[in-house]
């Protein structure tokens, strides 16, 4: 019950993100339970918690300019894989602006569709096409995010990873810098930072 409580006490104050998100990722984190079930028709707790995280991501992390194609073109979200999310990574990011930005999300089965998106999450069912997907990745200003078990080590920047039944942060620094792209303390305080080539 918990997490669905902290479901609903985000989407009543999404409507003015960046006062209150600082709060959200310190709850979501608090209540954040991995383990949490729903019926297979609709999106599991868990899933709907990452969906939280990404949109604090969207808020939280700074894009250099040229990862768009015009001052005000959308903040893209993308889904790699077989998508978890089902429609309520859309139902949370609709209406919502970031910096003027409208936050669109995008389904893509490979890599090579991944143009003019500012993040992506990696589903588990990319785990044998990891290696290929960040090298194709490097150094392009995209925020990679999944919740493999070896997402830092080999190159990924945000791992969702479950420690103790909770969904907790493990961020690798030194990728993101490679990629011109800057993670806020707000985000960083609560993860864990890990070192290149760690988990």
């Amino acid at each position: 019950m918990a997490v669905l409580t902290m479901i609903a006490w985000v989407r009543h104050w999404r409507v003015k993100p960046r006062r209150h998100t600082a709060w959200v990722i310190g709850l979501t984190l608090l209540f954040s339970s991995a383990q949490a079930a729903a019926p297979a028709t609709t999106t599991s707790p868990e899933y709907q918690l990452k969906a939280v995280f990404l949109f604090n991501f969207a808020q939280f992390v700074e894009w250099p300019a040229r990862a768009f194609r015009e001052p005000k073109a959308p903040l893209v979200i993308a889904v790699l894989g077989e998508d978890p999310f089902g429609s309520y990574l859309d139902d949370l990011m609709k209406g919502e602006k970031i910096g003027g930005r409208p936050l669109l999300v995008r389904r893509c089965k490979h890599v090579e569709e991944l143009t003019e998106c500012q993040m992506v999450f990696i589903c588990r069912s990319e785990t044998r096409e990891l290696d290929k997907i960040i090298t194709q990745l490097k150094n392009r200003s995209i925020l990679t995010v999944s919740d493999t078990d070896t997402f830092t080590r080999q190159g990924g920047m945000v791992r969702f990873a479950t420690e103790n039944g909770k969904i907790r942060l493990r961020i690798n620094v030194e990728a993101a810098k490679t990629s011109d792209l800057t993670i806020s303390s707000k985000i960083l305080r609560p993860g864990t930072i890990v070192p290149p080539g760690k988990d």
